[in-house]
């Protein structure tokens, strides 16, 4: 009986079809912490100034925010970032047109600064 158990819950945890396996979601402060760690291993100087302060100013904003689905959304995009950061396919990567899609004009006004100043850094200006 206790074979068949172990096989059973062996079944249970093995992926099954094409979908892999989802990501387990880190909690807000050590995800924060690891973003400032990939940004001070990975980012030059001055990008990772930028990007500090960013993620700072998002997570600020972020703080008090009550409904579960924004909240897993806000995390699973951030750590994402945070692997794509620590590996190197992220440079020169484009935006999914279907995440551009679902921006607001306020989001999409602070996309397009981000843009301007990164252009205005690789400029020298």
């Amino acid at each position: 009986m206790h074979l068949s158990l172990a096989r059973l819950a062996k079944a249970a945890s093995t992926q099954t079809g094409f979908r892999p396996s989802p990501m387990a979601l880190l909690p807000p402060i050590p995800l924060y912490r690891r973003l400032l760690r990939a940004h001070r291993k990975f980012l030059p100087a001055e990008m990772r100034i930028l990007g500090d302060e960013y993620i700072r100013a998002e997570f600020r904003a972020h703080r008090k925010v009550e409904n579960p689905a924004h909240l897993i959304g806000f995390l699973t995009e951030w750590q994402m970032y945070a692997q794509k950061l620590e590996g190197d396919a992220w440079i020169g990567e484009k935006i999914d047109e279907g995440k551009l899609a679902k921006l607001s004009d306020e989001q999409v006004y602070q996309l397009y600064d981000l843009m301007q100043s990164i252009e205005k850094h690789r400029k020298g200006e």
